[in-house]
């Protein structure tokens, strides 16, 4: 189905993750009077990519759009081909992206589920996405003007609704109302998607409610929690203790017990010197056939066994410990 202005969640991602946010973009011709929701940009002006994409995500500025494909890709079709690219990346396999606005346009769909896939790894894998879509107002400077342009945002659920931390709205006569929203409550994270519907506001809210009623994040692993030992090559000490970098949960329907499974992708053996909470892998879970992974990291620092000046000081230390 066509998703209208949503397609701006994927625009967002190309832009954060391919692009410079300190970037000054000078407007192109061809973003200045879009038809539809606006910035309002001029021809000429000058603006940070990072105020483009935030005039993208609040204002839904058709404009910001066009101005973001031109910059950071020359034109509205090649910046398509990255658009396409990231989704299938994703593993959004049943959506096309024509344009990077959403205006209606042959062969530009997507599915609620995609939409939702697109979503999460936005709020999830793209740095500055979830601060940028959960704000509600932003002011920044307005190029030629004595005052700044305000913009706020059009998705009402950020106030309606408690936890609401995003995402996007869309419209247009033939789509229909299309919406994207997230919240969270108790380290539960929820995307609700809706595709031509016209009670999107109160759909949303009963969508999240339910999900909120009937699923809660249950913690498998706590941050620091131990992991394994492993041996270390070279070291003045010849083991080490790796554990979790981060909290990790799991989603469980309630009343329902969770199987959970963890695997764990770490080296038998680390080379000296080895420094402290460094990456040492990863550990996964499965619960209920969702997948997660997060870090593993080294609890301590180990130095090189040759390296005699850390090693004495450390029987120092030691030893004014035990005197102690």
């Amino acid at each position: 189905m066509p998703m209208a202005s949503t397609t701006k969640i994927m625009t967002a991602i190309c832009a954060l993750e391919n692009g410079n946010l300190s970037d000054i973009v000078k407007v192109h011709p061809s973003a200045v009077g879009v038809e539809g929701s606006s910035m309002y940009l001029a021809h000429g002006e000058e603006i940070t990519l990072e105020n483009l994409v935030y005039g993208l995500m609040l204002a839904s500025g058709n404009d910001a759009a066009v101005a973001i494909a031109m910059h950071m890709s020359g034109s509205v079709d090649e910046f398509a081909k990255l658009m396409n690219q990231t989704a299938n990346k994703i593993g959004a396999k049943n959506t096309s992206f024509k344009n990077p606005n959403g205006l209606d346009a042959e062969g530009h769909y997507t599915t609620a589920h995609d939409l939702a896939l697109i979503t999460r790894y936005g709020l999830e894998n793209v740095n500055g996405f979830a601060d940028i879509v959960k704000t509600y107002e932003k002011k920044m400077p307005w190029q030629g003007r004595d005052y700044d342009r305000v913009l706020q945002n059009h998705n009402k659920l950020l106030k309606l609704y408690e936890g609401c931390d995003g995402v996007k709205t869309g419209f247009t006569k033939k789509s229909g109302r299309c919406l994207v929203s997230s919240a969270t409550h108790d380290n539960l994270g929820v995307i609700a998607v809706t595709l031509n519907a016209p009670n999107d506001w109160d759909d949303h809210t009963n969508m999240l409610d339910n999900a909120f009623q009937n699923y809660s994040a249950k913690r498998i692993i706590t941050k620091g929690e131990y992991v394994a030992t492993v041996s270390v090559k070279g070291g003045l000490d010849d083991k080490i203790v790796l554990v979790a970098e981060s909290d990790l949960y799991a989603t469980i329907k309630n009343g329902e017990t969770a199987d959970v499974k963890l695997s764990y992708n770490i080296p038998r053996e680390l080379t000296a010197p080895v420094g402290f909470e460094e990456n040492a892998g990863q550990m996964t879970v499965v619960a209920n056939g969702f997948s997660q992974s997060i870090n593993v990291v080294t609890k301590t620092y180990v130095p090189e066994k040759n390296d005699t000046y850390i090693d004495s000081a450390r029987k120092i230390i030691l030893n004014w410990i035990r005197i102690i």
